[in-house]
């Protein structure tokens, strides 16, 4: 075999390896797995609530969906006051990437016909029931975020994620993620860019329960 087959052969074997290696394979993403492991449980607001009482009681579910998919992880995300966890105000699916080095992203995604999911994260035949048509993608929306000494810090990009809550044009998200802990900073703006929702001091703290 002459030098220039060699060359050849071993350019389309590197070449291949490389293909393989750039495919998305939620699986065999330690990385993503472990931001996932940050997101997926029980969190409450409890303790921030007693602290203060401008801060409410809520209870934040997330658990995961959709296993079978190995091009991303999926969640399926409830938000309650605690005190009427059977009435969600919130029912979110989130779709988790992994772009970049230290760069995770969340695409976020509306139910339709919510109501019927509720309780979907202790329920598997609610589980087996929801399929990637129920679910629409809320653009401009998307959360990015970046790892920074074992912490995740990010949110939406500006004033791309429309909203038509309480006057609102548009809305912001902030997120902070570490073990055991989220920080959840959602505000409301109208097209003046003054604020007309959402917490005033700073993002909601959601300490792990479970």
């Amino acid at each position: 075999m002459n030098l220039h087959l060699i060359i050849v052969l071993l350019s389309i074997f590197f070449i291949g390896c490389a293909s393989t290696n750039t495919e998305t394979n939620s699986s065999k993403d330690p990385a993503l797995q472990e931001f996932a492991r940050l997101l997926i449980g029980e969190f409450s607001s409890k303790e921030q609530s007693l602290q203060d009482t401008t801060y409410l009681n809520i209870h934040l579910s997330m658990s995961r969906i959709w296993e079978e998919d190995r091009s991303a992880i999926w969640l399926y995300v409830e938000q309650a006051m605690d005190a009427k966890r059977e009435k969600p105000y919130r029912q979110r699916v989130y779709k988790l990437n992994h772009p970049g080095t230290d760069i995770f992203t969340s695409d976020i995604y509306t139910l339709k016909n919510q109501e019927r999911f509720i309780g979907l994260q202790n329920d598997a035949t609610k589980r087996n029931a929801l399929t990637p048509e129920m679910i629409e993608l809320k653009d401009g929306c998307t959360v990015t975020m970046n790892k920074m000494i074992g912490n995740y810090i990010g949110g939406t990009d500006a004033d791309k994620c429309p909203s038509d809550l309480r006057g609102a044009s548009y809305a912001t998200t902030k997120i902070t993620l570490k073990e055991n802990m989220l920080e959840s900073w959602d505000q409301g703006f109208d097209k003046n860019g003054v604020q007309v929702w959402g917490a005033i001091k700073g993002g909601y703290i959601f300490v792990r329960e479970k």
